[in-house]
């Protein structure tokens, strides 16, 4: 009889997310094990107790799962989760903290897409703002357009140190090149988009964070992208399905277009499942994070219907 496939969910938070666990419960795991408050020191204990306690073939039906709010923290979990397996006693692990890496997967990898239909230009030829740049779903939109070639600035809405220091770190870390500032009133947004050939605005929810004033003094917009389902939505004239729609705002900027946060969420939606099925379904153990899901956004952007069989095929 075939072992019940386990997903364990390390999250340094007090709760584990809802979304993840409905998202592991749909990608086909049998059972999911939410531990709270987990320590980096703690990781290491753990991942043995649950690869020693199933044998070879059990461990191919148990993955882990890293959630929490902090991207630093989490691939730091994930490194300690690597070094603590014993082969052949290795398992996968996915991490993606508050959703972060495989948000800004299918963000960045929408706004390529339309940036090359829409104006044949590719993320390396463009400068790009982030708005809501210091937080989790900022901060990877701008370390994975970074990597991709991107020159990236990276806001927050009350401290240029902020910013600085978010871009010193993560550019320490991953070998991009983050800069930062800061945008706290509508001329300083103005200021920034004006110069921007992509927008993604990743702001908190619920925050209208470019008004069309704003965007009508972009002189060189191409591609806006926006994460912010819950009205008023982030980009003043980008609806929520929006995929490459005109971006009726940035009227001194020709062909314009916009991405809405729906459409967006499909992309992410699909993305997740696509890996959390992978690390169900696959006989090696693979360690995924920010520029696998990337890699896996852009297959599906490509061939949405063949996405997960490339997964198979090639680990990115």
């Amino acid at each position: 009889m075939e072992k019940r496939s386990i997903l364990h969910m390390f999250d340094p938070m007090p709760h584990n997310s809802p979304f993840d666990i409905n998202m592991a419960m749909d990608a086909g795991f049998d059972v999911m094990m939410p531990y709270s408050n987990v320590k980096l020191e703690s990781v290491h204990g753990l991942v043995q107790d649950a690869i020693f306690s199933r044998g070879p073939s059990g461990v191919k039906r148990t993955g882990i799962f890293i959630g929490g709010r902090n991207l630093g923290l989490a691939v730091d979990m994930m490194d300690a989760a690597k070094k603590a397996m014993v082969p052949p006693f290795e398992v996968s692990v996915f991490a993606d903290p508050s959703g972060a890496f495989t948000t800004a997967a299918a963000l960045v990898a929408c706004v390529e897409k339309q940036l090359k239909e829409k104006h044949g230009k590719e993320l390396k030829d463009c400068h790009a703002v982030v708005i809501g740049g210091t937080g989790a779903v900022g901060i990877a939109t701008g370390i994975i357009a970074s990597l991709a070639g991107a020159d990236i600035m990276l806001t927050d809405h009350l401290s240029v140190d902020t910013a600085l220091d978010v871009a010193r770190e993560y550019n320490n870390r991953f070998g991009c090149s983050l800069k930062g500032t800061y945008a706290s009133s509508e001329a300083d947004k103005a200021r920034l988009v004006a110069n921007a050939d992509i927008v993604f605005c990743t702001a908190k929810a619920g925050i209208q964070a470019l008004s069309a004033e704003i965007l009508s003094e972009a002189r060189r917009l191409k591609v806006a992208g926006d994460v912010n389902a819950v009205p008023p939505l982030g980009i003043e004239g980008i609806k929520r399905s929006d995929m490459g729609a005109p971006l009726i705002h940035a009227v001194n900027s020709k062909g314009a277009v916009g991405i809405g946060a729906l459409a967006v969420g499909n992309v992410k939606y699909q993305l997740q499942n696509i890996l959390l099925k992978l690390i169900l379904e696959t006989d090696k153990p693979w360690y995924l994070d920010f520029r696998d899901a990337f890699t896996k956004a852009r297959s599906y952007r490509l061939h949405p219907s063949r996405a997960l069989l490339l997964d198979k095929e090639d680990p990115g």
